[in-house]
């Protein structure tokens, strides 16, 4: 890797408004809607000039919040070849990589230890 192996995080919402509102709070920030239908997203502040990475409230449905629902995304040149990986290193795929339009593309797996993380390319 030649850059910060994670890129981008997501937290798991049910209920956005109430979540955002909390966030906007906490951290005398505001969320920016990014462009997407589905799933409903939120971004924090993002400055690609700074070192770090930036993320999202999100909520999708079908996706609890608590427990495992902070999610870490590593940056890749094309997320499919690092996914391709996941099941011979002993994880196992949750989504396939599928475009989020003008945002690249994610894929979503598990570890060893069953905590899911994201992988993310412009690709």
């Amino acid at each position: 890797m030649k850059h910060n192996p994670a890129d981008w995080f997501e937290i798991y919402v049910q209920d956005m408004p109430r979540a955002k509102a909390f966030y906007q709070d906490v951290f005398q920030v505001s969320l920016e809607k990014l462009k997407l239908d589905q799933p409903e997203m939120w971004a924090f502040p993002m400055n690609s000039e700074q070192y770090g990475c930036s993320g999202a409230l999100v909520h999708f449905v079908g996706m609890p919040s608590g427990g495992n629902s902070t999610i870490v995304y590593f940056a890749c040149e094309d997320c499919a070849v690092q996914a391709a990986r996941v099941a011979g290193a002993g994880g196992k795929i949750m989504r396939d990589k599928m475009s989020i339009g003008e945002y690249g593309s994610i894929a979503l797996a598990f570890d060893t230890e069953g905590n899911m993380f994201g992988l993310h390319s412009m690709k």
